[in-house]
């Protein structure tokens, strides 16, 4: 059995009070409950505060380009279909850079899970701001304040074809756990937003302003009701934050749809060694 010393790696050095704490705890928290260890999945990660988390989280790992997690994320899943894999972004490196492979892996229902650190601001470029924060937001990059309206996760994603889309916060660290878990538990595309303070950059999207506007869904609530979990989604821009699964359904995976891993993962099929043996299919 893991403990989560066996997934610790390096002490972090994020912001005293940054929400960062709660979420590398809570990854660690579900990957030990799951009955995971460190050489039993694959985590990606992006670029940003979150990124930095491949120094202080033991596993396989790879630390890629800045909005390039998902794809190497997808590639991996494609490689070892058999192992889980998980990619741990920012809110800037998966909706600003990264936005066009998170569209492709919610309609493709590529079995990763995503988990998304939603702060609003690049925090680890001193606090510019990201595609979360809201209109009239003053940054570095925006003194005047932003001018475009925020990029909704939930929206996007639901609209693009994800079959787990849920939302966090990270000042309710069970809750975390929980929907991190019920993310990997999840045999398809799985998006888990958490929203992330930033005590250093961001001074509006405190954890008093989330603890004032966020709300839990339901026991209720019916999670496979698309037009529901939009109208929840849609929520945001009122500043209301629903905490919990908004939406899940079960569709054929991508790698479920391939022929080629039938039978067994690409990872353990035999290898061509010699150019000529490719090329003789061909001359």
């Amino acid at each position: 059995m893991s403990t989560i010393q066996d997934f610790s790696g390096y002490t972090p050095t994020w912001c005293p009070g940054c929400g960062d704490w709660a979420i590398g705890a809570g990854i660690k928290n579900a990957f030990v409950q799951l009955g995971f260890d460190p050489s039993s999945l694959m985590v990606v990660f992006g670029i940003g505060c979150s990124g930095n988390m491949n120094d202080f989280l033991n596993a396989y790992a790879i630390h890629a380009l800045h909005g390039r997690g998902l794809p190497n994320a997808i590639g991996a899943k494609i490689a070892n279909h058999s192992m889980p894999v998980v990619a741990i972004v920012g809110d800037g490196d998966c909706y600003g850079e990264g936005g066009n492979h998170l569209i492709h892996a919610c309609r493709g229902n590529h079995e990763i899970t995503v988990i998304v650190h939603d702060n609003g601001v690049y925090g680890l470029t001193t606090g510019q701001v990201a595609p979360t924060a809201q209109k009239g937001f003053k940054s570095k990059s925006t003194p005047a304040g932003i001018i475009e309206i925020p990029v909704n996760p939930l929206t996007l994603t639901l609209s693009q074809g994800a079959t787990f889309v849920a939302q966090s916060f990270a000042g309710e660290m069970k809750q975390v756990v929980e929907m991190i878990k019920l993310g990997m538990q999840h045999k398809g595309f799985s998006l888990v937003n958490i929203l992330q303070p930033c005590v250093t950059f961001n001074k509006i999207n405190t954890y008093q302003y989330y603890l004032k506007h966020i709300y839990k869904l339901g026991s209720e609530y019916q999670k496979d009701n698309l037009q529901l979990a939009l109208q929840k989604a849609i929520e945001m821009s009122d500043e209301k934050f629903p905490l919990g699964v908004l939406y899940q359904v079960q569709r054929p995976t991508f790698t479920d749809q391939l022929p080629q891993l039938s039978q067994s993962p690409l990872v353990r099929q035999p290898r061509f060694t010699e150019i000529e043996t490719l090329l003789g299919d061909f001359v």
